[in-house]
Order: C-alpha cells, then sequence, then structure tokens
C-alpha cells in the first residue's frame, strides 16, 4: 500500500482546524476551572499582558505552552525567571517535566520565551488523530489551569 499526501487549501485546512478547536471547546465547556468558573479553556486568559496559554496542532506536531511575548526582553526574561521560581509547583500539576525555552523565535522571527510540551506523529487534518489530540490537550490544559489559580499572585507585577 503506498502512502499518499493529502493537500488542503487555505480555506479547507482553516475549516478543518476551527472544526476541531470548536469541537474540543464544546467537549471542554462543561469543565469547570480551578476557581470553579467558566472558562474557554481554547482561548485561556492568563490576566496578565503578553502571557499566554496556548495549544497548537499542525498536520506533524502538537503543543501546548506556555509563551511570554512581552517585546522587551528584559523583561521577558523577568517573566521567564518568574515562572522559574515556580517549576517544582508547575511540574507537580502536571505530573510531567516540560522543555524550557528562554529565547526562542516563531515563525516569523519574533522572540519570545517558552515553556511547552509537545507530540510528534499526529495531525489535525486526521479525523482518527482528533481523540489523541484530545487526550494530549485536556489534562495539560486543566493542570496549567491548576497551577495558575494559586501561582497568579506571583505574577500581579506584572499586569
Amino acid at each position: 500500500m503506498s502512502k499518499f499526501k493529502i493537500l488542503y487549501g487555505k480555506d479547507e485546512a482553516k475549516k478543518i482546524k476551527e472544526s476541531f478547536w470548536t469541537s474540543f471547546g464544546q467537549y471542554m465547556a462543561v469543565i469547570p476551572s480551578a476557581d470553579a468558573q467558566k472558562i474557554n479553556w481554547v482561548n485561556y486568559k492568563t490576566g496578565i499582558k503578553q502571557v499566554y496559554f496556548r495549544m497548537d496542532a499542525s498536520n506533524k506536531v502538537a503543543s501546548i505552552s506556555m509563551e511570554i511575548t512581552n517585546p522587551d526582553a528584559g523583561i521577558r526574561s523577568l517573566i521567564f525567571d518568574q515562572f522559574a521560581d515556580y517549576k517544582a509547583m508547575l511540574r507537580e500539576e502536571l505530573g510531567e517535566e516540560w522543555i524550557w525555552d528562554r529565547e526562542y523565535f516563531d515563525d516569523y522571527g519574533k522572540p519570545m520565551s517558552r515553556i511547552y510540551t509537545e507530540i510528534k506523529g499526529v495531525s489535525i487534518f486526521k479525523r482518527e488523530d482528533w481523540p489523541t489530540l484530545i487526550s494530549f490537550f485536556k489534562p495539560r490544559i486543566i493542570a496549567l489551569d491548576q497551577f495558575w489559580s494559586s501561582a497568579q499572585y506571583g505574577f500581579e507585577l506584572f499586569k
């Protein structure tokens, strides 16, 4: 059996991604935050400017991350160091070690810091991979929320 690559047009790829994230959002909608609040899990709001919890999936890899996008390298570094101060608490909530990348550049060359984990060999464009993606994202975004419920107060000065 030969393998073939399915190529999607830009609009079709966008629709498939939107369909996945809508499905994931609906699946997660019934789960309250650690503070017993209704929450938008897909567009998680940390309340700290330029600090984001992001989930992403492509045709080869899925990742979940905490991204620090402040354009000032010094402030970005201070926020990263603040996360490092909470590393043990974060590891305990997640139950796993994540990758800490102080200097990362996104696809557009924009500098940021990020703390993340990923899985390879999954595709958002393959519906049969969606349960794997959901099983990857769900416990980690819930654990990040649990972590943030306690840790956010240590980041107040960056609001």
